[in-house]
C-alpha cells in the first residue's frame, strides 16, 4: 500500500498578474501546463466521484484507506487548479465557457458510463503520469525554475503527488473489477475523449486569449490527436519558438525513448506502478516539504537551499 500524505497547499493566485505564458523560455511547456489546469478540475472530480462509489465494494481495509487518501489528494489538486483557473478567468473571462465545456464532458461520462469503465479510464490515465512527468521533473531547472514561481510551484506539487499515488488508481480498479481485457478496451474511449478535450481547450485558448497576451502560443497545443493536427502543431512550434524553446529541448534522446517505453509499458497486463523509477527531484521535494511546508507554494524562494 502507498504511504500517501494529504497536503493542503495554498498557492498565491490572488493577484491580477498571473501570465498566460508563464514560462517564456519554454512556451510549449507552459501551454501544456495551462491545458492541465483546464483539464484537472473536471478530471479530479470524475476520479473522486468514481472512487467514492467504489469504496463500499473494496473489502481490504488497507486498500480502503489508500483509496480514501487518493481521493483526498485528488480533491486538493482540483481545488488548487481551480484557484489557478480563477486567476486566468479574471483576465480572460471567456475561458469560463471553455472550463464549463470540459466539466460538462466529464460529468457526461459520470452520468452515462458504468463504474468499471470510469475506474478503468482513471487507471489508464494515471498509469501514464510517472513516465511522463519523470522527464519534466528530471529537468525542472529548465522547465519550471525560469518561469513564474507561483505557477511552477503548483505544477511541481501536483506532479510529485501524482508520482506518490502512482499505484492507487490501478489498485482501486483491480479491487473492484480486476479485468485486464476490459481495462485494455477502455483505452479507445480514453483516447477519443482526450481528443475531444484537446479540441475544446486548444480552441478555447485561441478564441479567448488575445495574441498580445500570449494567446498565439495556444497553437502549440494540437486541437486533437490526428496526424494532421500534430503536424500543424509542429509547424506552429517552428513558427513561434526559437531553437532551445521546445519542451524537450536539451533532453537526451535516451530519456525520451525511456519515456515512450514507459508509456507503452504502463498499459501492460503485468504492469505495477510501484516499481516505476521515481525521479530524484520528487524525493527532494518530499523531504523539503517535511522540513518547511510553506516551500511548496514558493518552491524557489522559500525553505532550505536546493540540494
Amino acid at each position: 500500500m502507498a504511504d500517501l500524505q494529504v497536503r493542503r497547499v495554498r498557492f498565491d493566485f490572488a493577484g491580477e498578474d498571473i501570465p498566460f505564458n508563464w514560462n517564456p523560455q519554454r512556451p510549449a511547456f507552459a501551454m501544456q501546463c495551462n491545458l492541465i489546469t483546464l483539464f484537472a478540475p473536471g478530471f479530479e472530480k470524475f476520479i473522486v466521484d468514481a472512487t467514492r462509489e467504489a469504496l463500499p465494494l473494496i473489502r481490504d481495509p488497507k486498500q480502503v484507506e489508500e483509496a480514501n487518501l487518493f481521493l483526498r489528494q485528488e480533491a486538493q489538486h482540483s481545488a488548487a487548479h481551480a484557484s489557478h483557473f480563477r486567476a486566468l478567468v479574471r483576465r480572460w473571462p471567456g475561458l469560463q465557457e471553455t472550463m464549463d465545456q470540459v466539466s460538462d464532458s466529464f460529468d457526461q461520462l459520470t452520468a452515462t458510463k458504468p463504474l468499471a469503465w470510469r475506474l478503468g479510464y482513471t487507471a489508464v490515465i494515471e498509469a501514464t503520469f510517472t513516465p511522463y512527468f519523470k522527464v519534466f521533473l528530471d529537468h525542472e531547472d529548465k522547465l519550471f525554475e525560469p518561469g513564474d514561481e507561483r505557477v511552477a510551484s503548483l505544477f511541481l506539487w501536483h506532479f510529485v503527488e501524482e508520482i506518490e499515488h502512482r499505484s492507487s488508481a490501478l489498485m482501486v480498479y483491480d479491487a473492484v473489477h480486476d479485468s485486464y481485457p476490459y481495462r485494455l478496451k477502455t483505452i479507445t474511449g480514453v483516447v477519443k475523449h482526450i481528443d475531444q478535450l484537446l479540441g475544446i481547450i486548444s480552441n478555447g485558448f485561441r478564441t479567448h486569449v488575445p495574441e498580445a497576451d500570449g494567446g498565439d502560443y495556444a497553437a502549440l497545443i494540437p486541437t486533437g490527436l490526428s496526424l494532421r493536427e500534430l503536424v500543424s502543431c509542429q509547424r506552429a512550434t517552428r513558427r513561434l519558438t526559437t531553437p532551445g524553446q521546445a519542451t524537450y529541448s536539451g533532453v537526451p534522446k535516451r530519456e525520451l525513448l525511456d519515456m515512450v517505453i514507459g508509456l507503452v509499458r504502463s498499459q501492460g497486463p503485468s504492469h505495477d506502478p510501484n516499481f516505476e523509477h521515481v525521479p530524484a527531484f520528487a524525493n527532494r521535494w518530499f523531504n523539503r516539504y517535511n522540513e518547511e511546508p510553506k516551500s511548496a507554494a514558493r518552491w524557489y524562494s522559500v525553505g532550505a537551499a536546493r540540494g
